[in-house]
């Protein structure tokens, strides 16, 4: 029977250690969450800057929301676009340096609209391995040919794009990767992609707000400034709000208008929204004082766990991975560390190769010091060894 078919599938999924369940938060984000009655020190958000609460973007929420309502009731090709809308794609555009930016409900949308609109079977698009599922799934729809090249293996890369013949070549890659928070190599893929002509997309939902003068991302992070590069925004990360923008050369973003299915078929997301994200974008410019304390927190966690037998990934963002290997182990180790109080979540397969489940912590502006002391503490106590996975 099919019920018994879907059973038997997630007993399975249940003995290899890999199912997901949800905590349902009693309360807003930030450094400490309340679930279940019980309040713990979290380290599992994307609120690195620690702006999901701050009182002006709740302040600029609400009053765009008496202004302007609760729901546009429309896709932005239909009525659904408010000059709030505009606005924020405007000082998008200029926050990010590049020509054009277009808003989309979400990354996961932004990615797939971007992808399928630049690319189709005629083309070919090189990805690397540990991208995240959202352009994986873009790549897919796109139905071009796809090289999938070792993890920034640049010599793979190269090697492929020479030899290609497709109409277009298209790159895509994290600007940080969701689960290991090392950055993309962007100078030497930008010189690829313009030695043989080919485009650029970078997905910088980890790198947005938090990385680069101002925080405007890993192409500003080394100075790039390039029409071939298409970037992708998240806003619902380091922002603090939700939501996420294609930016670039005018040309490229009127494509993606025209053609992302992503785009054209979607409800506008609120103008609230769009109007919290002005205030959110306001003070990632002005607070510098929020990458600084993230860098200083980094920093502090290395300092805490150097020469013991928790080994950090290669990391100087904000993610901060313990690579314990087995499955079992990684969801023990989250396990331990929730009894004490402190939730870091157990990241395994799909998500990640297998053999390299984890502990992913995330760092954020809203943590202290003495925060950061009381994870390493708990960590020392709770994790495997994990040099020789790590190594």
């Amino acid at each position: 029977m099919i019920f018994q078919r879907l059973a038997d599938q997630l007993a399975e999924i249940e003995r290899r250690g890999l199912r997901r369940r949800r905590v349902a938060r009693e309360s807003p984000q930030g450094s400490r969450i309340v679930v279940n009655g019980r309040e713990y020190l979290a380290f599992c958000s994307n609120d690195y800057l620690g702006l999901a609460n701050h009182p002006r973007i709740v302040e600029a929420a609400i009053d765009a929301a008496l202004r302007h309502g609760v729901g546009e009731g429309a896709s932005h090709l239909l009525s659904g676009h408010s000059v709030v809308h505009e606005r924020l794609e405007a000082k998008l555009s200029k926050f990010v340096e590049m020509p054009r930016a277009l808003l989309f409900s979400s990354g996961y949308q932004a990615n797939i609209g971007a992808i399928t609109a630049l690319a189709g079977p005629e083309d070919a698009i090189f990805s690397d391995a540990l991208n995240h599922a959202s352009l994986i799934d873009g790549v897919r729809l796109s139905r071009a040919r796809v090289v999938r090249y070792p993890h920034v293996d640049l010599e793979f890369l190269e090697r492929a794009l020479a030899d290609s013949r497709a109409r277009t070549r298209l790159v895509v890659t994290d600007g940080v990767f969701s689960m290991d928070g090392d950055i993309a190599p962007l100078p030497v893929m930008l010189d690829l992609c313009d030695r043989h002509d080919a485009w650029l997309l970078v997905d910088d939902a980890h790198g947005f707000g938090v990385i680069g003068p101002e925080g405007r991302g890993s192409p500003a992070y080394f100075g790039l400034r390039s029409p071939r590069i298409v970037y992708v925004g998240t806003l619902g990360k380091a922002a603090g709000v939700a939501g996420a923008f294609v930016a670039g050369a005018s040309e490229v973003v009127e494509t993606v208008l025209q053609r992302a299915r992503a785009y054209i078929y979607t409800t506008a997301s609120p103008a609230l929204l769009a109007a919290a994200v002005e205030a959110s974008l306001q003070l990632i410019q002005e607070e510098e004082w929020r990458r600084e304390r993230v860098r200083q927190l980094i920093g502090e966690l290395k300092q805490a766990l150097r020469g013991t037998d928790v080994v950090l990934a290669l990391s100087y963002t904000p993610i901060q991975p313990v690579i314990i290997g087995g499955n079992g182990e990684a969801v023990s180790a989250s396990a331990a560390l929730r009894e004490r109080g402190i939730l870091v979540p157990a990241i395994r397969p799909p998500t990640v190769p297998e053999g390299t489940a984890r502990l992913r912590i995330s760092l954020s502006a809203a943590h202290s010091e003495q925060d950061v002391a009381r994870l390493a503490a708990a960590l020392r106590e709770v994790c495997p060894s994990n040099a020789a996975a790590h190594a």
